[in-house]
């Protein structure tokens, strides 16, 4: 397939692995982009800079084609070692989500380092092209993880986002398949970015119970936590996630609920499999999800039934 992206980030398929925090390390990232599509490091769930350097370096032993870094901005984490180490290296690409992109944009203006920025609105979109972003990753509210404050789903935020911007536009959120990449490339769209569907392949580290409960899971049975504090984040159903909500609907401050939503207890859903302990990322897409394949397979599928979609729906709009 070529788009705009493939061209601009050297890839064969406009196929972009999300960040994934605790998960995205090299193997997953050299596996996606051994299959033609863009993998990527999770640079902020590292100790550190030196350990995203070695993570780097493992990655380049297990791939000779393009990777990215994402890097995920919070309040919690100064980036700016990682930011060095992502220029010295001379990464492909790097990925924005979270905070404001703007200082880490300005430091990579000078360089060959590709910039997508997620984005949840039109001028989200608007200024991450204004500051340089070669592109943007539109993000529905179907989506796994950090979500827009505003409830626009993927099929309404990609047109807009792509008649609003010049640079090309990726669609996230709700998408785990073929027939979403046709999707998104009939809104305009230029690729795709998904996460679930990455967590529910065997190369990614995730914890099997983890994995399965995408696999059972139903499009329905998703929840939202994080809203009272300005970051929304659509999650798996557990007791700990109800005992967020709870605490939500109680009025706790942020520094209060902090220690409910922190990184460590993602780990322990995502990385030990107590579910109930801890809370996982996951999108609306898992009700598409059924099966755990390798990346390669995966990959396999996704462009089949594109190809299969497309044909579809040129059999039906002829005259």
């Amino acid at each position: 397939m070529r788009t705009r992206l493939t061209e601009l980030l050297g890839i064969q398929l406009p196929i972009i692995q999300g960040g994934l925090a605790n998960l995205a390390y090299a193997e997953l990232a050299a596996a996606v982009s051994n299959a033609g599509g863009l993998g990527q490091i999770t640079a902020t769930s590292l100790p550190d800079a030196a350990s995203l350097r070695r993570e780097i370096e493992r990655t380049r032993r297990l791939t000779t084609r393009p990777f990215g870094v994402n890097l995920a901005i919070s309040q919690h984490k100064d980036v700016a070692a990682l930011v060095e180490v992502i220029v010295e290296e001379r990464v492909p690409a790097v990925t924005l989500t979270g905070g404001n992109p703007e200082p880490i944009l300005r430091r990579l203006a000078d360089t060959d380092i590709r910039k997508l920025v997620l984005v949840s609105a039109v001028r989200q979109a608007q200024k991450a092209e204004a500051l340089g972003a070669d592109a943007v990753m539109a993000v529905g509210q179907e989506g796994g993880g950090h979500i827009g404050r505003a409830d626009t789903g993927t099929l309404v935020l990609v047109p807009r986002v792509a008649e609003s911007v010049a640079i090309p536009v990726v669609a996230s959120g709700g998408i785990a398949d073929g027939r979403g990449l046709a999707a998104a490339l009939a809104l305009g769209a230029e690729g795709i970015e998904m996460g679930t569907r990455f967590v529910a392949t065997q190369e990614c580290i995730a914890h099997a119970a983890y994995k399965a409960a995408i696999v059972a899971g139903d499009i329905h049975e998703t929840t939202v936590i994080k809203r009272s504090i300005g970051a929304p984040g659509r999650v798996l159903p557990s007791r700990w996630v109800e005992e967020i909500l709870a605490r939500e609907g109680a009025g706790t401050t942020p520094a209060e609920l902090y220690p409910y939503v922190a990184g460590e207890r993602n780990k322990t859903a995502a990385l030990e499999g107590r579910l109930d302990e801890g809370y996982a990322w996951v999108g609306q897409s898992m009700g598409l999800i059924r099966s755990i394949p390798t990346v390669a397979e995966l990959f396999a599928d996704i462009v089949r039934d594109a190809r299969r979609a497309a044909m579809r729906l040129s059999d039906q709009l002829q005259d």
